[in-house]
């Protein structure tokens, strides 16, 4: 525990480091995440390409934004899990699924929005054409 609570930039900026670092373990050592980082790419290149409207990018950007959060709260849980229970254990698997369903319910939920989003554009496009 800290023995100080006075406020300091350098630990502030330490903070930051360390999020970095998380981020780069993140895409590093996770496929699934480099997985949702392209897709991630993808989506924000159609969004320029077929010009979607400010709301749609909000849109966007909260659910992608849901995906790296629960890919980075999954992975957080597994490492601790594994470091706490090397070997296998009924309540650690239990804990590892259910963060795993949590990162599969918001790419899934990325994806409809996606759909939602993309989807009429790209065929009014291909009917134009």
């Amino acid at each position: 525990m800290k023995s100080s609570n006075r406020f300091s930039i350098t630990q502030r900026l330490k903070s930051f480091k360390y999020a970095f670092a998380g981020l780069k373990t993140l895409f590093i050592e996770e496929h699934n995440a480099r997985i949702h980082l392209v897709s991630a790419v993808i989506a924000i290149g159609l969004g320029f390409a077929l010009k979607i409207s400010l709301n749609e990018w909000i849109s966007l950007i909260v659910v992608m934004g849901l995906v790296f959060i629960c890919e980075l709260i999954n992975t957080s849980l597994e490492a601790m899990a594994d470091f706490a229970s090397p070997e296998k254990h009924p309540q650690i698997k239990k804990v590892k699924d259910l963060a795993a369903a949590s990162v599969l319910i918001s790419a899934v939920v990325a994806l409809l929005v996606g759909i939602i989003i993309f989807y009429p554009k790209i065929t009014e496009a291909c009917t134009h054409n």
